[in-house]
């Protein structure tokens, strides 16, 4: 884990240094003159080399799927760690609502082999020597 954290910490590098660069050839092309033409084709070649180091971080972290869902929370301008926070209490609720049809779902069967056993007592005795069903609870 220590190495993949480390690998995104190199991709959050080399994002910080290009966004800056970014940053940097803005300025020089909103106030351009032709006296800096020199530092402009830098910055260019700056961010072209910034490109290629983002894209090898990228081919380190190929094994990495992010939910387009994130990017629609960070689109929002919502923090994309409350993504994960919602889902988890999604399933969580989910979790809730499977435990109690399955609660349901368990009470039944034992009501349903109850009163089946009432009506046909040989039958049901059958079924739960075939099933390993011990007397209804």
């Amino acid at each position: 884990m220590v190495i993949m954290a480390e690998k995104f910490d190199n991709l959050e590098e080399h994002l910080e240094k290009f966004i800056e660069n970014i940053r940097q050839l803005g300025i020089i092309v909103s106030d351009f003159q032709p006296s800096s033409q020199t530092g402009l084709n830098q910055k260019l070649n700056f961010m072209i080399s910034g490109l290629q180091d983002i894209e090898k971080c990228r081919q380190q972290l190929h094994e990495i799927n992010v939910p387009l869902e994130v990017f629609e929370y960070i689109d929002q301008g919502r923090n994309p760690q409350l993504y994960t926070k919602e889902c988890l209490e999604r399933a969580l609720a989910r979790n809730e609502q499977v435990k109690g049809k399955i609660d349901t779902m368990t009470k039944f069967k034992s009501l349903l082999i109850s009163e089946l056993s009432k009506v046909f007592p040989e039958d049901m005795a059958k079924y739960k020597a075939i099933h390993g069903e011990d007397a209804p609870s």
